[in-house]
């Protein structure tokens, strides 16, 4: 399953290692690094539908989930139908 948010769609990115050695000599041996999302496999109520949904968020995703509700978040995402 790939690594990428339900609600965000936030997946990993490449970026440059960087470490301290280089700050004293200004040379970086270190190369390219996968970063991944903050992923947590959360399972959540919709009161609307009467049942749990088992989704993999971002922790950015579970605080949009609690801003905006749950089936109107999951709803929006596509993960579920309207009623």
């Amino acid at each position: 399953m790939a690594k990428i948010c339900a609600i965000t769609n936030k997946g990993s990115v490449v970026g440059n290692g960087y470490s301290n050695r280089t700050r004293a000599t200004k040379f970086n041996p270190t190369g390219k690094v996968r970063k991944y999302p903050n992923l947590q496999k959360k399972r959540v109520f919709v009161a609307e539908l009467g049942k749990n949904v088992n989704i993999e968020v971002t922790a950015r995703g579970m605080k949009t989930i609690k801003k905006n509700g749950v089936y109107a978040t999951l709803l929006k995402a596509g993960l579920i139908e309207a009623k």
